[in-house]
This record gives structure tokens, sequence and C-alpha cells, in this order.
């Protein structure tokens, strides 16, 4: 394993950009300089992060997130 988180990944099971064994190892993610515990998804390069949109549902019964853009620094928690 590296020690830097991938450019994009996503919690998502369905998504090509999951990897249960990065997330086990509790990837915090930063953007705009402030630590963010709500994230669905991030892309380092594209510099932007989707968020969760309170407790509403699509019609799958998936969480609505909501695409912010700006600066995304995402860190491993545990050393």
């Amino acid at each position: 394993m590296t020690d830097s988180p991938p450019d994009r990944l996503s919690t998502d099971p369905n998504s090509p950009f999951f990897d249960s064994e990065i997330l086990g190892r509790d990837v915090g993610v930063r953007f705009k300089g402030v630590e963010k515990t709500n994230v669905e998804e991030y892309c380092v390069s594209e510099g932007w992060v989707r968020v969760g949109a309170g407790k509403t549902k699509d019609r799958f019964g998936n969480p609505m997130t909501i695409k912010l853009k700006g600066s995304v620094e995402p860190y491993f928690r545990k050393a």
C-alpha cells in the first residue's frame, strides 16, 4: 500500500472508484481547509467532493448528494 490516498475514492460499493482496503485505513478529507466527515466521494485532480444532502434519498433509496468544488486534501488518519 502507498502512504497517500488515491486521486479519486468513493464510499458507494457500486462505484468503480470504491476500494474497501483503502477505506479500511480510515481516510479523512479536508475541503477548503475544513475537515469534512460526510464526504461520499472525492476527486483531487478535478477539485470536487460529493457530500450528503441531509437525510434525503433518491428514488432508488440512495442518499442525495451535492457536488462542491474547491481544494481537496485526502489523508490517512492513522499512521
